[in-house]
């Protein structure tokens, strides 16, 4: 009887933390560039200690893969708005100074004059952090160049090349989503944050932003039918709780 009750708890546990995961994802389905993740992986892990040798329970998978599916492409006309293409993502210095990738493509001039993505994050280039020169026209070419031009300037005159986003490939790379929402490859050694590139070209869609790739109504669905497993485990711990009083009040009349 214990048996059935150590299972269904372990269900119970694990539920709440799939519930969490898709409760992240469809509070940010209006994010730019938002990713969704691959589904948990559940590992078999036997109990070790006092007590029955036939305990097991399932772990979930505490890395959080992002799954780099496209999102609808949304055109804006801002020539500092881009969209990353196939597995492209952007590098960005994260707020404790890390290099992080990301998919957001809002990118802005902030009060000091470095271009950031629309949560502030300060944009890489080849070179290091990219500054801008203020009142400029900023223009961002597919492989990811920017170029700076006065507004009073002649209209043949050349603008003149700023820098270069860090744009990596990372169809052949594993990432994991950060604490603070940024990407980071999956590896073991903390020193190697930057990415190698894949066969791909990295490239964006200048104008044009990425919506996030979650679906509504897929994530409605899998709440709805985590709750039902949760209340078909809690149903099952109390009947077996039921069948348990039963047989002790048996014995005790006996």
């Amino acid at each position: 009887m214990d048996k059935l009750i150590f299972s269904h708890t372990a269900t119970s546990q694990q539920g709440a933390y799939q519930m969490q995961q898709i409760t992240n994802e469809l509070s940010n389905i209006s994010s730019v560039g938002f990713k969704r993740s691959f589904a948990n992986v559940n590992n078999t892990l036997k109990v070790e200690g006092p007590g029955f040798a036939t305990r097991f329970t399932t772990e979930v998978d505490n890395h959080d893969t992002v799954s780099l599916a496209g999102g609808k492409p949304m055109y804006t006309g801002n020539p500092m708005d881009v969209a990353m293409n196939g597995h492209t993502v952007l590098g960005v210095s994260a707020p404790n100074g890390d290099l992080a990738f990301t998919r957001r493509g809002d990118l802005r001039i902030n009060s000091t004059g470095l271009v950031v993505d629309g949560t502030g994050n300060p944009v890489r280039g080849q070179g290091g952090q990219i500054s801008a020169p203020a009142g400029y026209l900023i223009n961002i070419t597919e492989d990811g160049s920017l170029f700076a031009k006065s507004p009073s300037a002649p209209k043949n005159t050349p603008a003149t090349a700023i820098g270069r986003l860090m744009l990596r490939d990372a169809s052949t790379t594993k990432l994991d989503r950060r604490q603070d929402g940024l990407f980071q490859a999956r590896n073991t050694d903390p020193s190697q944050q930057d990415i190698t590139n894949g066969k791909e070209i990295p490239s964006v869609s200048p104008g044009s932003l990425e919506s996030s790739s979650v679906n509504a109504v897929d994530g409605l669905i899998k709440m709805i039918a985590f709750q039902r497993s949760f209340e078909n485990s809690i149903r099952m711990i109390k009947e077996a709780k039921s069948i348990d009083e039963s047989g002790a009040t048996t014995m005790k009349s006996a």
